[in-house]
């Protein structure tokens, strides 16, 4: 009887990590689709069109916020895909914390209360992604494969 309790409670915890781990996957993909989207927007859009839609920002400072949201969707992707650097994930995700923090704060100082639901879900999402991948669910670095060992091997003998 206990080793049935102790088998069903290992199983229990299998599929709730697994749960866990598809759950941190979609919200990675659905963060890395929205800010690839915005940053590819903030980047590609002329100039004319991108003050209008941003009154009272430098282009610059768009266009870099652009390039950060775009390296933000590779980085919250890439890393735990190829378990190459897989801890850059959850930083990613901090960062897009901190975007959707400061975003929060812009649109309840210029009177938005439209836009902050988008804020906060994007946020929480980002949050839920970078606890999860720090504390419950990290993604292991990758082995060095047997053709790296070997190549490092042959450099250390001449």
């Amino acid at each position: 009887m206990e080793s049935h309790s102790t088998s069903s409670t290992v199983s229990r915890a299998a599929a709730t990590g697994r749960g866990l781990r598809i759950a941190l996957w979609s919200a990675q993909i659905a963060l890395a689709i929205v800010f690839a989207l915005a940053g590819w927007m903030k980047v590609s859009t002329p100039t004319a069109e991108l003050a209008k839609m941003a009154p009272g920002f430098p282009l610059a400072f768009l266009r870099f916020i652009g390039i950060a949201e775009l390296a933000g969707a590779i980085g919250i992707i890439l890393p735990a895909l190829t378990r190459i650097a897989p801890v850059l994930t959850p930083l990613a995700s901090s960062g897009f914390v901190i975007v959707m923090a400061s975003a929060g704060v812009l649109h309840l100082v210029r009177g938005q209360f439209g836009e902050l639901a988008v804020v906060v879900v994007l946020g929480a999402l980002a949050y839920f992604v970078a606890w999860g991948r720090f504390k419950r669910a990290p993604i292991a670095r990758r082995e060095r494969d047997g053709i790296t060992r070997l190549h490092l091997d042959e450099g250390r003998q001449s």
